[in-house]
């Protein structure tokens, strides 16, 4: 008996003729945050099987399964046992899946009997037994086994499944993974990653969607501390769990800051620093040939984030800029955020550049031709350069 997993997709099976394009991107994926665990990935139409080495410890096990929970491209996976098609084989082997389910897996309130239901599917038409016939034989081998077990069709406590193809492959429970699309199908995007709740949340579901995230941060050291450092590399490590790979990039944005400071009107240094980050984002896209540009910005939520305001900043890029929280409020990011497990560490009090520099009263709904003329009076492209030329680039592991 052979212990796999069964691997689940969804959106992938939707697709046409590049169909194996997205299955190869999604094994590539697969392998590559196994971080050197050899695997063996076969199957076909959807049901793809994932089969490490004979010997593998419990440690080994566990980072599979932890992996194959945070596989965008991945709906599910199921732990299963692979054996030969005889149902003397079949037979043990359910009957132990039923017994882990019934001991240790599910559990019931008082007096209330378990609840199950066997699902046989037979792929392999010469097998002996049609897939009717197998779960009525199998179902009835549960029950003489285990006396205080119902049938329960409709909404059972547990399931067996049984699928005969080149072997039998036995298994329970569905594990969940995050769906979508494989990392870097959709290409590479730059995330304007800050310290706070919405950009990683940003980050998260554009990397659902395919797009392989890099992360670009600005620090205005010393008016923000090395633990507001600390705090968004903790944020990077959080979304790389879900990636095959990622990259954090700093830029050293306090002179640019303070120059913004020094030489426009009060009201528009949140506005003139956020048009600057993306002509930097831009700049860094063309470098590492990025297709797109990630931003945490729902509508309205705060003031520079007005429909006026959003149209002036992201007039600096031809990149698409996508902002996936655009509808969101901010509960609804929040219990994403805690979902996915970035609430906690962006909640932590070390502010970042826009906090720090924000002014009392910024404007709220410019003439895009006014405001645009104002910053383009105060030439800042040596200094966006000279900022650009001294990042530093940190890889996630």
């Amino acid at each position: 008996m052979k212990t796999i997993y069964l691997l689940k997709t969804c959106e992938i099976n939707l697709k046409g003729e590049n169909k194996s394009t997205f299955e190869r991107k999604l094994f590539a994926n697969i392998r590559k945050q196994l971080d050197g665990i050899k695997v063996r990935i076969s199957g076909r139409k959807g049901r793809f099987f994932l089969a490490p080495d004979d010997n593998i410890d419990e440690k080994t096990r566990n980072k599979i399964e932890k992996t194959l929970s945070s596989v965008f491209g991945l709906t599910g996976f199921s732990i299963a046992k692979m054996v030969e098609k005889n149902m003397e084989e079949i037979s043990k082997t359910v009957l132990e899946v039923a017994s882990k389910q019934f001991n240790d897996g599910v559990t019931s309130p008082e007096n209330v009997p378990l609840t199950f239901k066997i699902t046989a599917r037979r792929s392999d038409k010469s097998f002996k037994y049609s897939s009717y016939e197998l779960s009525c034989i199998l179902g009835g081998l549960v029950l003489d086994n285990f006396k205080t077990l119902k049938v329960n069709l409709k909404n059972p406590d547990f399931k067996i499944n049984v699928e005969i193809r080149d072997k039998a492959v036995v298994y329970s429970s569905v594990y969940k993974s995050p769906g979508g699309l494989p990392s870097g199908i959709s290409g590479k995007a730059i995330l304007l990653l800050s310290g706070g709740i919405d950009s990683p949340v940003a980050g998260y579901m554009m990397a659902k969607r395919g797009c392989a995230i890099e992360a670009l941060h600005f620090e205005t050291y010393p008016y923000t501390s090395e633990q507001s450092k600390e705090k968004v590399i903790e944020l990077a490590k959080k979304i790389r769990t879900y990636l095959p790979k990622m990259k954090l990039y700093f830029v050293p944005f306090t002179e640019l800051q303070v120059y913004i400071k020094q030489n426009c009107k009060q009201e528009e240094i949140t506005l003139f620093s956020r048009a600057v980050m993306m002509k930097i984002a831009h700049l860094l896209a063309e470098k590492i040939k990025a297709n797109s540009i990630v931003t945490g910005e729902a509508l309205s939520q705060v003031a520079s984030q007005t429909a006026e305001n959003i149209r002036f900043t992201g007039s600096h890029t031809t990149y698409p800029l996508f902002r996936p929280l655009i509808g969101m409020d901010k509960q609804e990011i929040i219990t994403k955020a805690k979902e996915i497990g970035t609430y906690e560490i962006s909640v932590l009090p070390y502010p970042d550049c826009c906090s720090v520099f924000a002014p009392p009263h910024p404007v709220l709904k410019p003439v895009f031709e006014k405001i645009s003329a104002s910053f383009n009076a105060i030439e800042m492209d040596a200094l966006i350069e000279d900022a650009f030329a001294k990042i530093e680039t940190l890889t996630i592991t």
